[in-house]
């Protein structure tokens, strides 16, 4: 199973408590996966006038077993009703199973619809996708179960071994403000993308990820998170010391090769003897010790000398190797 399978999988496990929270999860639900279908059907009052009035009747269809279960579950406990569950095998390429989940009975349906908002007073389908005023998720514990339904019916979250990537797809542009604002006021750095039809609401910081798995409970995922950050975080670290230290290394040698082909012109153009006596033993130690460091050449000179003054030596000698190579072009 894929890092997002397993978070979903987690999610279908946890059911709220509270009656209010398990209608924010469906109305999430439905909002990003579900299908209103409204009939209109003769009837007839007391008076003996007949007239039109409506019956609704839900579906939700999604491609993974652990959403269509929680959905199931969700409105078994919120509503009492036993919805109906069909598969199908899709005709793609993937041959994934198609789960649909149908509430055929209108006042049930009914029932659902006005309790997630989704009905307006005139019986008309109508969204309020405000964060403010949308009654369905005015407290916290509702937003996070809001949250969790969004993620479950459209989210996905990439393999945290490869790269950090949170997004929840929504059909318009409405939806996918909701879902940013709601996210934003747990103070995580949401932002939206369209993708062909398509507004996604993404998070791409892995901490900004771990407290979006935090926020929809989902525990087990965020330790598992942690422990492949914690992972990548210290391979990181290593190897930065490791790119420093060999890049200090070219470097060293580098100067060293150079510092003993410059002692090597002096010596077969004008003699070691023409340095002054400093200069003339640092250089034969160098020479010598053609591998060793600053400080080790400092400690073999007598009286010893410290890393600077090596330095300052191995380049007064570099300097007269320059002068010697510019005469000698001149001449």
């Amino acid at each position: 199973m894929s890092f997002s399978s397993d978070v979903k999988e987690e999610l279908s496990r946890h059911i709220s408590k509270s009656r209010h929270c398990q209608i924010a999860e469906i109305a999430a639900i439905i909002s990003l996966c579900g299908r209103i279908r409204i009939r209109e059907v003769p009837r007839g009052d007391a008076a003996g006038d007949s007239y039109f009035g409506s019956r609704y009747y839900l579906k939700v269809q999604t491609e993974n077993a652990a959403v269509a279960k929680k959905y199931f579950m969700l409105i078994e406990k919120a509503f009492g009703y036993h919805s109906e569950i069909s598969v199908r095998q899709n005709t793609n390429l993937k041959k994934t199973r198609m789960y649909s989940i149908s509430v055929t009975a209108p006042d049930t349906a009914l029932k659902i619809l006005q309790a997630v908002k989704l009905l307006d007073p005139d019986g008309e389908i109508k969204e309020n996708l405000s964060v403010v005023d949308n009654l369905v998720i005015q407290k916290n514990c509702c937003k996070r179960a809001f949250l969790r339904g969004a993620f479950l019916a459209s989210g996905s979250i990439s393999d945290p071994r490869k790269f950090y990537h949170f997004e929840i797809a929504c059909m318009d542009s409405g939806k996918a403000e909701q879902l940013k604002e709601l996210i934003r006021s747990f103070e995580i750095d949401a932002k939206i993308v369209q993708r062909k039809k398509y507004y996604v609401v993404y998070v791409k910081e892995g901490s900004m990820i771990v407290d979006t798995l935090n926020v929809m409970e989902a525990y087990v995922s965020l330790m598992n998170l942690e422990n492949i950050r914690i992972l990548k975080e210290m391979r990181n670290s290593v190897n930065r010391k490791v790119n420093c230290e060999t890049a200090n290394i070219n470097k060293t040698v580098s100067a060293a090769v150079k510092q003993v082909a410059d002692i090597e012109y002096i010596r077969d153009h004008a003699g070691l003897d023409s340095l002054p006596d400093g200069l003339c033993e640092m250089a034969q130690i160098r020479l010598e010790y053609p591998d060793a460091s600053l400080k080790e050449l400092g400690m073999l000179l007598s009286p010893q000398v410290g890393k600077s003054g090596v330095n300052h030596r191995l380049r007064k000698i570099s300097n007269i190797a320059s002068e010697l190579r510019e005469n000698k072009e001149e001449q």
